[in-house]
């Protein structure tokens, strides 16, 4: 068995070389470079964090800020194609209203505020008042939100500015960010790569200094995907504790994996931010428990047996072999390697627990008016004829066609194992695991290989927070890195462990540099 499963490796690493070559051949000729950031603008570098804290101080007028940000948008998004809609003049108006109050002398209500005059962009499935809300839906390409959505109601309080929506997949599935509506939005690494889904244009923007604060969803890796494949930091909380309300169609009162997250260029905001989404549910993250990392007990996971995924690439391993030796160098403490059967069968254990989120796929894509027929669209589609993308019409297709997997199994396999990896992390320990089999691909070969974001998926089926963090990059020159995961609730951890990775490893991966 154990020679069977070489050959099938083997053979797995040849299949995926092939496709890698194959793509490579249109979209290398494709390849297009960012812009590097003018100096004048050096400060759109810094977190959202220290940008608030200047703006209290006088240091840097809101105005300004948002002015800067809206230039280097309309710099890059022919590029990337990330935003879909804007705010701009808007987000002016409210930024000269903070720089006069904050000249009139700044009130105690306005230095409470963590994110007072920063501006924010955000996925357009979330409701902001008047803007688009597609889903990346054909059939839904006029729908508007009457109202904003209960995060960016906080963040509005927190000060932040609302500045523009930006693209994502058809109802949110899929590792790119294509849909009928607004096209493709490419990777500011590569641009003939896909940013990740569903949050890829964040993570675009984000990369290319384009966006301070960075809203997400997260389902399926929807926030630590994009994060990974563009060299950022995304953080998915403890499953139900942002509220969701005005998201995805969601009221707030589901129980569910998705959950909102942040992608941050610094690990220093994603606490913060996170509290704000959490709301009266923060405390239970405990965010500002002090974390000493020499404190912590640390797991990893060199690769899964999930036949599903492609086997890891070595880059990707020597990047989680060069973090556990630098925790022996630097702690004296020994990661110690942890196995489930679980992690062998993630992409079956996701789509189990998908099975139980609410609303019905099929009729979602209608806009519940009728079901989706997955041959009827794939025949359409060949003829060329379907409004949807051929990776929603292959998961329709799944859905009808395929088994599902074995409820009894599914659920008594992911109890086990979160009996035992949580019993073995505790309130502390983390699991360091990889994000992904390949740095970023090329665009539509995802078709291909659909079940590679499994390492993502299988930290929604366990509903435990997990940060992405970037740890440089391939011989390709494209972002790699880990996930550090902990038990539910212990946010701390994931968050204290990438900020100690952030400052021994470099930090964020940015696809163009700062003009001297």
């Amino acid at each position: 068995m154990s020679f069977l499963k070489s050959i099938c490796i083997y053979i797995r690493i040849l299949i995926d070389k092939t496709i890698d070559f194959i793509f490579s051949l249109y979209w290398e000729g494709k390849k297009q470079v960012i812009p590097d950031l003018e100096k004048r603008h050096a400060f759109l570098a810094e977190s959202a964090t220290s940008l608030a804290r200047k703006i209290k101080n006088k240091e840097l007028k809101s105005e300004t800020l948002v002015q800067a940000m809206i230039e280097r948008m309309k710099q890059v998004n022919p590029l990337l194609n990330a935003i879909v809609a804007d705010m701009y003049e808007t987000a002016l108006e409210e930024a000269r209203e903070i720089d006069r109050q904050i000249a009139q002398g700044l009130s105690e209500e306005l230095a409470n505020k963590p994110f007072l005059g920063v501006p924010f962009t955000t996925k357009e499935s979330q409701g902001l008042k008047g803007m688009p809300t597609t889903m990346g839906l054909w059939c839904r390409r006029n729908e508007r939100a009457s109202e904003d959505s209960e995060a960016v109601i906080r963040l509005r309080k927190a000060g932040a500015i609302a500045l523009a929506t930006t693209n994502l997949p058809e109802l949110l599935i899929w590792q790119e960010t294509r849909n009928p509506v607004y096209g493709q939005t490419n990777n500011p690494h590569h641009t003939g790569r896909s940013p990740g889904g569903s949050s890829g244009a964040e993570a675009a923007l984000s990369a290319t200094y384009a966006t301070a604060i960075s809203l997400c969803s997260d389902i399926g890796g929807s926030t630590r995907m994009p994060a990974f494949f563009c060299g950022l930091f995304g953080h998915h909380p403890t499953a139900g504790t942002t509220n969701t309300k005005g998201s995805f169609y969601r009221t707030g009162e589901e129980d569910s994996m998705y959950c909102l997250g942040f992608i941050s260029k610094h690990v220093e905001d994603l606490g913060p931010l996170t509290k704000i989404v959490a709301g009266d549910k923060a405390d239970l993250l405990k965010l500002d428990r002090n974390v000493d990392c020499k404190d912590i007990k640390f797991y990893y996971i060199e690769s899964s047996n999930d036949c599903h995924v492609s086997p890891i690439q070595p880059e990707i391993k020597d990047a989680m072999n060069r973090v556990i030796k630098k925790l022996q160098e630097d702690f004296g403490t020994t990661a110690e390697p942890y196995h489930h059967t679980g992690f062998d069968s993630m992409y079956s254990l996701w789509a189990h627990s998908m099975s139980a989120e609410p609303g019905d796929f099929t009729t979602m894509l209608v806009n519940g008016k009728d079901r989706v027929n997955g041959f009827k669209e794939l025949g359409k589609k060949m003829l060329g004829l379907s409004k949807y993308c051929l990776f929603t019409i292959m998961r329709v297709l799944e859905m009808q066609v395929l088994p599902a997997p074995n409820k009894e199994w599914a659920e008594k396999t992911i109890s086990s194992m979160k009996e035992d990896l949580f019993s073995k992390l505790g309130g502390s320990g983390v699991l360091l695991l990889p994000s992904s089999p390949t740095a970023a691909p090329y665009h539509y070969s995802p078709v291909l290989r659909p079940y590679n974001f499994s390492y993502w998926g299988h930290v929604n089926t366990l509903k435990c927070p997990a940060t992405q963090v970037p740890l440089g990059r391939n011989s390709d020159g494209l972002p790699i890195g880990i996930q550090v995961l902990a038990a539910p609730y212990n946010d701390a951890l994931c968050l204290s462990v990438a900020k100690y990775l952030e400052k021994e490893f470099g930090g964020a991966i940015m696809a163009c540099d700062i003009k001297k």
